[in-house]
């Protein structure tokens, strides 16, 4: 690899993408140059542009011919990429006509932590001849775009071989990081170095006011960052500093992930021409996605410095009658000012906090923030941390909507009413392109050319040493403000590991300083716990595991470390051997705290009748105690069904403990796989939930020790009850499992009906329905069946219908919203039903509410007609109101169909979210 000529930043945004430099050896008061962008902007047509649009248009196969596709150089799609795909300025024009052939906005997907990003999901309203990829894919691409485009032009110096930044949200959290890093390393960029965007922008403005930056900044205690681009919000605090008459920055504080920006502007301007268009109708995705274009083009027209009063949006017909069956609406100025400036930006009290309600505006797959009050989300974000810098009394804005000199000075005007004196703005003459500037100006830094920003740990870290008389104490692993990347070796403190055995490690976080005796904690120092300012992170639990060593213990010294996208890094090096084993903490995720307070003072006893009940000791655990085991716990805790999440993983955690003894009789394997589904239901729901099912798995390889019909229906209702922590692999082995039983000619004959039966027939029906991550066909497969027995068979009426229910559902149980079948299957099934008298089964009426919900996002949702029949049915056979409101409004389920659709209650403190 030859030397590094040039410094590189990328900004990977939302809507578009910007490529800066400089060269290495240039001075920092040289500028800093853009990358001209050769791309498509029509058939066979290429020009330079100063970003890339980050959007994909997917052509069919015989749409365009090759010499249109052509650009400057051989195209190389990354890897998993092998179809063609138009990028930037043309993809996204054409999108606007064929949107279900566009994707848009795959930062903001890589973020969306309710589906995998990496499964092809992308078109997110894809046709059946549209090839779909994934987010991280879609990343991948645009970043390998821009590596093919600056080799052209720099044939010599490689992209790959530069110094290269590539900024992010703030607010990403270490998921989203990797990811990145993952879709950059596809684009064959290994050596890449990744930059918060807020920071970017204030680099970008040192670079500019390295003159007078601390004249400009002496009366300022903090900056505040406020960049509003396509799809997020991310916010940061940065406090100013005379450290020995050195003037330093240092970033403090960041905001948590708001998938709010404007493309919710679009958005809202979108529905807004949908009803004056549609006559207050709903659109089908598609349309809406039309509009969504147009109104973009709408929004930096009337926001924007010039005299225009209003804009039309037009919604083109289809085909031959594309012209004639157009339709046309106008958005005033005035329209636009109160949606934008009153809706996004208004002018709050600085206690006026983002609503609470749960749940999220959904459009085209992505969960928006309920509250779309930018002003109220910067007001908390200000609450959270005004007790280190004070209210900021300067700002930066960043991101394309501050182009409008109007949003600029609303946001101004909020923060001055906040404080006691005017904000000071400080200047951001291209809030497009500063972010990639700034890329390059923190590479300058980096060399010693200019300023740097600290970006040490936001938080002071502290590892919890509990005790079993009290709250015990906690080591101080890493101090506020350490700088990533920066090995801390805790000598002097010798702890013991487990080794080959699971391990518990909980982490402790402080925002404010904590003082002994007037002085700052020190690396390695002990403190009490109590009335301590500490904040629990999820604890770790995981199993350290070397087979080169005998012990059950090692002698360990403590290594820690902040890395480069945020985590906690805690390293354990043996004091009498070269092993050195890792563990990493996300410092982003908040434990989940019990939702009925501290844990029941009961819950020591009850956990001791369950080690009692598991005992190895036999004269211990007799038959007795067994049966009457979940009687008992019931009058120590109270109601099973009112027991707290914490209580139910703690019970949980105890009884995996005793797994092995279940098998010492049938009533000890009966009540522990009630106890394990119970307590563990749904699979999901706490940072160590996913260690727990794998722990669980195990025993899916040993099945039952006393098979019988009451010992199968308690072991599939297990699975069935923690299916939501189940990844797609182990789903569909327990299909595989269940197929034998279920498929048609299996349940053809008695003989076969009586084995079905003995296997706990109804119990494998309701499982297979739950198994959410399954490809569709096996879905719709399962789903046929079910409806077909429904129909034709008396026996299990009603639970065919609840599985058919389960099964087409338009609410994501599991969190898994890519996985749900398509609406054309689910209309096709209820077209089917609404043939059918519904009077003798309220089965039948309830399954037509759950496929005919009208959730948040538009593209699962059935047609309007046929939520109508469904509506004047349900309204004929007088079921329960909260039914037809499932069908008539979008809403979340209540507690009891919630309970009914999932076959189950959640644990207390836990809500699905859909």
């Amino acid at each position: 690899m030859s030397r590094p000529a040039y410094l590189v930043g990328i900004d990977l945004g939302t809507t578009h993408c910007v490529v800066a430099f400089a060269s290495i050896d240039a001075n920092p008061n040289e500028p800093i140059n853009l990358l001209p962008i050769p791309q498509l902007i029509g058939p066979g047509q290429v020009a330079d542009r100063l970003s890339l649009p980050s959007f994909r248009f997917h052509p069919h196969s015989t749409q365009f011919s090759v010499a249109d596709l052509t650009l400057p150089w051989q195209q190389q799609p990354v890897l998993g990429d092998e179809q063609p795909a138009i990028i930037g300025e043309w993809a996204r024009e054409l999108g606007t006509h064929s949107p279900s052939q566009l994707v848009s906005s795959a930062k903001s997907w890589l973020s969306h932590d309710k589906v995998d990003r990496h499964d092809s999901i992308l078109p997110w309203i894809a046709s059946e001849e549209t090839h779909r990829i994934s987010p991280v894919i879609a990343s991948a691409s645009y970043l390998n775009y821009l590596r093919q485009a600056w080799d052209h032009q720099h044939p010599v110096h490689k992209l790959a071989e530069q110094k290269l930044t590539i900024t992010i949200p703030a607010s990403f959290d270490e998921a989203a990081r990797k990811l990145t890093l993952e879709g950059a390393a596809l684009a064959g960029l290994h050596n890449v170095t990744l930059l918060e965007e807020p920071q970017a922008a204030c680099y970008d403005w040192v670079a500019r006011s390295q003159q007078d930056a601390e004249q400009q900044l002496k009366e300022h205690a903090s900056i505040l960052v406020v960049d509003v681009g396509g799809g997020t919000t991310d916010l940061s605090l940065i406090a100013t500093h005379d450290h020995n008459n050195n003037f330093e920055l240092n970033r403090v504080a960041v905001g948590e992930h708001l998938m709010l920006g404007g493309d919710n502007i679009d958005l809202a301007i979108a529905h807004l021409a949908e009803r004056s268009l549609n006559n207050n109708a709903r659109m089908n995705t598609a349309n809406l996605s039309k509009l969504a274009q147009q109104a973009r083009k709408t929004k930096e027209l009337l926001l924007g410095d010039n005299e225009l009063t209003e804009s039309k949006i037009t919604l083109l017909g289809s085909g031959s009658k594309l012209i004639g069956a157009s339709r046309s609406t106008s958005v005033t100025k005035s329209d636009l000012h109160q949606l934008a400036l009153d809706g996004f930006f208004p002018l709050t009290d600085i206690d006026t906090l983002p609503s609470t309600k749960r749940g999220a505006i959904v459009e085209f797959g992505l969960p928006f923030v309920s509250d779309p009050a930018i002003s109220k989300h910067i007001a908390q974000f200000l609450a959270q941390h005004q007790q280190q810098t004070g209210l900021p009394t300067a700002v930066l804005y960043n991101g394309g909507l501050f182009n409008s000199a109007l949003v600029a000075k609303r946001v101004t005007e909020l923060l001055s009413s906040w404080s006691s004196r005017e904000v000071t703005v400080l200047e951001n003459p291209h809030p497009d392109h500063s972010v990639a500037y700034g890329a390059v100006a923190f590479l300058q830094a980096k060399q010693g050319k200019l300023a740097t920003i600290k970006s040490g740990a936001s938080r002071s870290f502290y590892l919890h040493l509990p005790s079993k008389s009290g709250p015990g104490r906690a080591l101080c692993l890493l101090k506020k403000g350490e700088m990533p990347g920066t090995e801390v070796k805790l000598t002097g403190r010798t702890f013991n590991l487990t080794i080959n055995q699971p391990a518990r490690f909980h982490v402790l976080s402080a925002h404010q300083e904590i003082l002994i005796k007037q002085n700052e904690v020190a690396h390695g120092q002990i403190i009490d716990v109590v009335n301590a300012p500490l904040h629990p992170l999820p604890a770790l639990v995981t199993t350290i595991s070397d087979k080169s060593i005998d012990a059950n213990n090692v002698d360990v010294q403590l290594i820690t470390q902040q890395t480069e996208i945020g985590t906690i890094k805690l390293e354990c090096q043996s004091l009498v051997s070269d092993h050195r084993w890792e563990l990493e903490f996300d410092t982003r995720q908040h434990a989940n705290p019990d939702s009925d307070g501290a844990p029941s003072p009961q819950l020591k006893t009850a956990n001791q009748l369950i080690s009692q009940a598991f005992s190895g000791n036999r004269k211990i655990s007799d038959g007795k105690e067994i049966k009457t085991l979940t009687r008992h716990l019931e009058k120590q805790l109270g109601n099973k069904d009112d027991w707290s999440f914490n209580t139910l993983r703690s019970i949980y955690d105890t009884l995996q403990q005793g797994r092995k003894r279940r098998r010492r009789s049938d009533r000890h394997e009966q009540v522990w796989l009630r106890l394990a589904g119970h307590t563990l239901r749904p699979g999901f729901g706490d940072v160590n939930d996913s260690w727990r099912i794998e722990q669980l798995w195990a025993l899916n390889q040993h099945t039952l020790q006393f098979p019988s019909t009451q010992s199968w229906n308690d072991w599939w209702t297990l699975w069935r009850r923690v299916a939501g922590g189940l990844n797609q692999e182990q789903q569909e082995q327990l299909l595989t499992q269940l197929a034998p039983f279920l498929h048609p000619g299996a349940v053809s004959s008695k003989q076969g009906r009586e084995r079905a039966h003995q296997h706990g027939y109804e119990s494998m029906v309701r499982l297979a329905a739950s198994l959410e991550q399954l490809e569709a066909e096996d879905k719709l497969l399962l789903g046929n069946w079910f409806f077909k027995r429904a129909t034709q068979q008396k026996d299990h009426v009603a639970t065919h219908w609840w599985a058919v229910a389960r099964i087409g559902t338009r609410f994501s149980m599991q969190q898994s919203q890519q996985k749900l079948l398509p609406k054309s299957t689910v209309e096709a099934w209820l077209t089917s039903l609404l043939a059918l008298s519904w009077d003798k089964s309220d089965g039948i009426a309830f399954c037509a509410s759950m496929l005919a919900a009208n959730v948040a996002d538009r593209e699962l949702v059935v047609s309007d007609s046929l939520q109508q029949q469904v509506i004047a049915r349900l309204q004929q056979v007088k079921a329960p109101a909260s039914w037809i409101s499932m069908v008539a409004n979008v809403q979340q389920l209540d507690s009891e169909s919630q309970a009914k659709a999932l076959g189950d209650t959640l644990p207390s403190g836990l809500k699905l979210v859909s």
